[in-house]
């Protein structure tokens, strides 16, 4: 039977992660891979047996430039991708190893629905939310930018969504979490786009259109008030993205006027 280590990037995990990583216990090795956390996350790895390697953290917000690293770190030659906030239901993980089994040769990764929480209420809207996160190391590439998906060469399978019960569990974090990711994610969005510009037009209309799209066409407005703070959220971080922007273009403006600026 072939193996599969699975691997998760930390920093600052704790919250979650002994439920998460009792979840993955059945499978051949678990590699936790920690961007230099300051709370307990990597005692809670230690005691569940994880291999743990460290990866610096820098200026980095998000896992993304780790992720090659700690997929590099395992021993097996599949990785079931795994993050700090997500369960792996015992039904998806006796599949996975059944799929190896029978069509490990044939395919080089597999497609897996996702069930997403908020506030610990299912968001039915969003699903089946495809992740491709079960694959082979072998001429694998994670780029290094937020939200990004593996790159791989060869043919990737896909769970049918009817199969729900196959699905990993993004557990619902905080308010308070949710609002620091919105942060952390929306300045990665400056080194992955590079260059936007940011009209009042677009300030105004384009939250505003991202808010109508989840509430109405998606079917926020089934959720009632859930629903509707899934829709103000997405609109929130769409301006958050767009003002980092405006920023970064006033900031560029004004050094060019006043000289350069090492630190702009």
């Amino acid at each position: 039977m072939k193996g599969i280590s699975v691997v998760i990037n930390t920093y600052n995990a704790s919250e979650h992660l002994a439920e998460v990583l009792e979840s993955v216990r059945g499978f051949d090795e678990i590699v936790v891979c920690d961007m230099e956390s300051t709370d307990d996350t990597r005692e809670i790895a230690a005691r569940y047996g994880c291999k743990v390697v460290i990866f610096p953290k820098g200026n980095y917000n998000i896992a993304e430039p780790a992720r090659n690293f700690a997929i590099s770190s395992a021993e097996n030659e599949w990785v079931l991708v795994v993050d700090a906030d997500e369960l792996i239901p015992d039904a998806l993980r006796e599949y996975a190893y059944d799929f190896l089994e029978k069509h490990g040769d044939e395919y080089v990764g597999l497609k897996i629905p996702r069930k997403n929480y908020m506030l610990h209420h299912f968001m039915r809207s969003s699903y089946p939310d495809y992740q491709l996160r079960l694959f082979k190391k072998g001429g694998s590439n994670w780029p290094p930018t937020v939200h990004a998906t593996i790159q791989l060469e060869g043919d990737v399978a896909k769970i049918p969504s009817s199969r729900e019960d196959l699905a990993m569990v993004h557990i619902s974090s905080s308010a308070e979490a949710m609002f620091r990711r919105m942060n952390q994610y929306s300045g990665s969005e400056l080194v992955r786009r590079k260059e936007m510009h940011v009209t009042f037009a677009k300030l105004v209309f384009s939250p505003a259109f991202r808010f109508i799209k989840t509430y109405f066409f998606k079917g926020g407005i089934r959720y009632g008030r859930l629903g509707f703070i899934h829709a103000y959220k997405n609109a929130m971080y769409k301006f958050m993205v767009l003002t980092k922007f405006y920023e970064k273009e006033q900031n560029e403006k004004f050094w060019n006027e006043h000289g350069h600026h090492e630190n702009k």
